[in-house]
């Protein structure tokens, strides 16, 4: 027999999973924003993920209860259900393992990003400073009319 908090378990880990699914896939897009150096769009998959990240926590309502005592809950499980939710928890550790290699994977890429404009601003001032020392100094104006009289 099935109790009503054993479905309200299992159904709110369904519904992370979808979460996590949906957080892999913007995960994805936001690895070709960063690829593609598209802040603009990469904002909004950041706003994306967040909001997944919140239904998230908040069905973790239903399911903190029974992760204090995990193994005792799985056990009060029959076979089929015990095989669903141990599923579902697989695929949850599979999807946020992506999604972390993929976040790391990203930060890389834009802590290269970073480097390398920082390194052209580098040249570039350095660039100025060079035109600097070749432009004649204002301070020293000397007319180049030479009026006799």
């Amino acid at each position: 027999m099935h109790t009503g908090g054993e479905t309200a378990v299992i159904e709110a880990l369904r519904q992370q999973v979808e979460c996590y699914r949906r957080l892999a896939r913007l995960s994805e897009a936001q690895h070709e924003h960063v690829r593609q150096g598209r802040t603009d769009c990469l904002l909004d998959i950041l706003r994306q993920r967040q909001e997944e990240l919140d239904r998230i926590a908040a069905l973790e309502s239903d399911v903190a209860p029974v992760r204090r005592n995990w193994q005792h809950y799985l056990a009060s499980l029959d076979a089929a259900r015990r095989a669903l939710v141990e599923g579902l928890m697989v695929e949850t550790r599979m999807l946020l393992e992506r999604i972390t290699a993929g976040d790391r994977d990203d930060a890389l890429v834009l802590q290269q990003q970073k480097l390398s404009v920082g390194g052209e601003m580098a040249r570039a001032a350095a660039g100025i400073r060079a035109g600097r020392q070749y432009a004649p100094d204002p301070s020293r104006r000397q007319s180049t009319l030479d009026v006799q009289t």
